[in-house]
């Protein structure tokens, strides 16, 4: 099993890999056994050290307090109100004026935070002399919002974009230096202190492992918690030396359980709701009320799939989404290596939604086709089209990619936690009298949201006309958006007020 797997997942995994042959054998004579098999064994062996690759540092206190600084800054700013419109005057120079306005708002900050690190910030200096000040600023902005993608939600955007403007050649010409590092991550800290061996340790996995309270009795949960503390230090102690710090290498356990923690919010919702899917309905029977078949032109919908059919389009479109999200990481590094790189250009461009930056993403474009050749691979078919959306009116640029796939688990997560609480909710007896007169009974209950929303977050709807919309990679999620505007609507939408759904949008957590 993959290192970063749950147990659950790693026993799937486990039996998958043992029984290799036989799913092969299973993909081509049974549709059901083939989703089964692929979806129990669809990650990839990624190894410690190549995840580390990609797995930003988490910020010590010192960058926490500069991240307050760029928070600030980029919150008051308009930067891109006043650079992305179509006018005759010339862009380069608003531009320079916007980017030197934001570094001097970062140099003011400092000097209110701190007098003295302020005054030797710019006392008889140029923007130019702190340059490495800016780069270290932006670059630990970028790195938090990696590992934490529901903060920073407006300020991102502006921050990217600014610093997309910043390698223009002939702004570099006017700004005199660079505003872009290269992300610090876990990988990149071990190989220049010469630790890289610490990654192939066996103790690693237990050392960052999260720990599920879950079933299990406290004592356990405490021994645990005790055998990863001491995983750690043992590591700490092993691989600590003259170059490479017992806290340094600390900083790169708790980042990768960072991520960790991010893979368990972000890609078990999707596990979650595939385990439904397999646990209520049959792949060739449906129960009669509750069939996953859709019809062109009835309740919105846009494709026409029997229940077997349509069974099979959800499944791959979830399994598709939960290896999104397991390459989460990847992917947005490979983003911003494509929305930063030097030299490259955009094209501002209406694309029905406003004006927008029109880019083409070539590594990120690489990579998801390679997460999708994947799935294709395991699956053995495919259902629907297998067109990506990048660099086009659909999907802009690498920046709008990342922030799709990032609401799968805004979408999943309410979905999944009001299914699982249609129970709890039924120890009251007036709920219970509720809901079976209504539905009638639990499993019923719930496999009447299930069902639509198996039916109706992947029917093809959600656009304004066929071409945008329909079974391509990204129409998928386009429908599962739509869903959820209509929930309110919805005839089972009291069991979400009752089970505390308050929306799919968590708003702005501020760090």
């Amino acid at each position: 099993a993959a290192p970063m797997e749950t147990s659950a997942n790693g026993a799937l995994a486990t039996a998958a890999d043992a029984d290799e042959d036989e799913d092969d054998v299973a993909m081509r004579d049974d549709t059901a056994g083939a989703l089964d098999a692929a979806a129990a064994d669809l990650d990839p062996s990624m190894n410690f050290v190549e995840r580390a690759k990609y797995i930003p540092l988490r910020l010590d206190m010192e960058e926490r307090k500069l991240l307050r600084l760029l928070e600030a800054a980029l919150h008051v700013s308009e930067y891109t109100d006043k650079v992305d419109v179509l006018t005759f005057r010339s862009k380069t120079q608003r531009i320079t004026k916007q980017l030197k306005e934001i570094c001097a708002i970062m140099c003011g900050l400092v000097v209110a935070t701190d007098y003295r690190a302020g005054q030797q910030l710019i006392k008889d200096k140029e923007f130019v002399d702190n340059a490495r000040f800016f780069q270290r600023i932006f670059e630990i902005g970028r790195r938090h919002k990696v590992m934490n993608p529901e903060k920073m939600r407006s300020e991102y955007g502006k921050m990217i974009y600014l610093l997309q403007d910043s390698q223009m050649a002939d702004v570099q010409e006017l700004l005199n230096f660079k505003l872009v590092e290269p992300m610090r991550t876990a990988y990149e800290l071990l190989a220049e202190k010469n630790g890289l061996a610490m990654l192939k340790d066996g103790l690693m996995h237990q050392a960052t492992a999260e720990i599920m309270h879950e079933g299990k009795p406290r004592i356990q949960v405490q021994r645990e918690i005790k055998a990863k503390e001491k995983a750690r230090e043992h590591l700490s102690r092993r691989y600590a030396h003259s170059d490479l710090s017992s806290e340094e290498i600390l900083s790169v356990l708790y980042s990768v359980s960072d991520n960790n923690a991010y893979l368990r919010f972000n890609r078990d919702p999707v596990d979650r709701m595939i385990g439904y899917l397999k646990q209520y309905f049959d792949p060739k029977n449906p129960e009669p009320g509750f069939s996953l078949g859709i019809t062109m032109g009835m309740g919105g919908a846009r494709l026409s799939h029997n229940h077997e059919r349509q069974y099979t389009y959800v499944m791959q479109s979830m399994m598709l989404w939960r290896e999104v999200s397991n390459d989460m990481f990847k992917l947005w590094y490979l983003a911003e290596n494509d929305l930063l790189r030097e030299g490259a250009h955009y094209q501002l461009t209406n694309t029905g939604q406003g004006l927008n930056r029109v880019q083409s993403a070539p590594q990120t474009n690489k990579a998801i086709h390679q997460v999708l050749g994947r799935c294709q691979s395991k699956l053995g078919h495919w259902v629907g089209s297998s067109v990506v959306h990048l660099g086009d009116h659909n999907v802009p640029n690498a920046l709008m990619f990342i922030d799709k796939y990032t609401q799968v688990p805004r979408i999943l997560n309410p979905t999944t936690l009001v299914v699982a609480r249609v129970e709890e909710l039924c120890e009251d007896d007036g709920l219970r009298q509720y809901v079976e007169s209504t539905f009638g009974g639990i499993d019923e209950c719930r496999k009447t949201i299930l069902a639509d929303f198996f039916r109706h977050a992947f029917d093809g709807s959600g656009a304004d006309n066929f071409f945008d919309a329909g079974s391509c990679i990204d129409g998928r999620l386009t429908s599962a958006w739509n869903w959820c505007s209509k929930i309110e609507k919805k005839s089972y939408y009291p069991v979400f007020s009752l089970a505390g759904f308050t929306g799919f949008d968590g708003g702005d957590f501020r760090s």
